[in-house]
Order: structure tokens, then sequence, then C-alpha cells
């Protein structure tokens, strides 16, 4: 049984070859370059090859909320048809430098309707979408702050790259609990005597991974 996921990789890795068949464009992008522009309409479709991306959305007032962190072997920002409004408050950010495929949305839907097993894939990636924002609504919104951290540091050291190293700033992490900063650092703080983590500059270590599971909420964990 899935748990939710803030850091996606590797979801489309059986895909690789194919991908590297069909019409494309390689192309890179330095950490900081963007891949989807704030007010850019759905267009471009990449499947990143190495490197690590984030995407948040902007609200009107100027604060960001932090949704995911995309890897090696999946496709960002993903396919569909119809353009949705809200998709022009999103950015989609290199953390690293990138090598992706790029295909535009006319050849990923020939790819689409051509390949079930992949067309297969892609719904399957959006539930997993689905999943961490009805998780989020429906279960982190309600939980109280340290919960929240806890319960984020678990889920993407499960699934970062890095394993237990969370190369997150204490306000990368506010954005993404939409708390503020100095409940953040608080938290991290009563995990920090407790020897659950080591705070570093830029970077988070998870020291004893079962400790921070007791802080966790049950939808959090496996059965």
């Amino acid at each position: 049984m899935l748990t939710p996921r803030y850091f996606f990789g590797d979801d489309y890795s059986a895909y690789h070859n194919y991908f590297r068949r069909q019409p494309n464009d390689v192309v890179n992008f330095q950490k900081g370059d963007f891949l989807w522009e704030l007010g850019e309409p759905f267009g471009n479709i990449y499947y990143l090859e190495d490197g690590i991306s984030q995407m948040y959305v902007v609200h009107e007032d100027g604060r960001k909320k932090i949704i995911s962190f995309h890897g090696a072997g999946t496709v960002v920002p993903g396919y569909h048809q119809t353009d949705f409004k809200i998709e022009q408050s999103i950015i989609l950010i290199a953390l690293t430098d990138i090598t992706a495929l790029k295909f535009s949305k006319k050849v990923f839907s020939t790819m689409f309707q051509e390949n079930k097993e992949l067309a297969a894939q892609v719904i399957e990636w959006y539930a997993m979408n689905i999943n961490l924002l009805i998780y989020e609504s429906a279960h982190q919104e309600y939980n109280n702050s340290l919960i929240k951290l806890c319960n984020f540091l678990h889920l993407f050291s499960k699934n970062s790259p890095n394993g237990c190293r969370i190369d997150l700033t204490q306000d990368e992490i506010s954005d993404i609990l939409a708390l503020n900063r100095v409940g953040v650092t608080n938290n991290l703080g009563i995990l920090r005597s407790k020897g659950i983590i080591a705070t570093h500059r830029k970077w988070i270590e998870v020291i004893d991974c079962d400790a921070l599971k007791y802080y966790c909420s049950r939808e959090t964990l496996c059965p």
C-alpha cells in the first residue's frame, strides 16, 4: 500500500528507451533556470534524465506553496489536454543542473494514444499526485505543526534519492507545510533535542527513523 509522496522519481524509468526513440529535443537547464515560468500556458513536457526540479504555486498576494519535487525518471509537469487557469500560477524550477527530453503536447498526445502501458502510467502518476493533495487536505491540514513536520520529514526521506539527508532549508520546509518559520525552527529544535534529527546549513539529517515515526500520524505510516 502506497503512502503519499512529496518527491517523485523513477515513475517513468521503464520508458526511457521508448522516450528516446520519439521526436524530442535534448535540453539542459542550470540550477535556478525555469522549466515552466509564471503566467506561461501549459505546453512543453519534460522527461528528466537527471537532476531535480521543484514545483510550486504562487498566490496572488505573492506567497508561494511548494507542491512537490521531481527527480530523474519522471515526467513534468505531466500530460493532459485541458488548460487550467491555476496553471498560470505554477512555476517549475531547476534545483540542480538538469538534462531532459522535451516533448511537445502534440507528440506526447500521440504517445499517450498509441502506448497503452504509458497511458496507464500517466493515469497512475496523476493518482499519486491526487493522493498527495487529498492527504494534505484531509490529514495534514488538521494536524498540529509538529506532526505536520514529522510527517513531511518521514515521507520525503522515504522517496528522496539522498535518503536520510534532506537538502531543504527551513524556509523551504515552511513553504511546503504552510507554517511560519518560527514554528518550523522550534519543532526542529524539539526533534534535535531528542536525537531524532541533526540540522546543518541548508540540510537536515534524519538520525533515528523509528523515533521519527512515533510522532507521525497513522495515515502517514504503512500498515
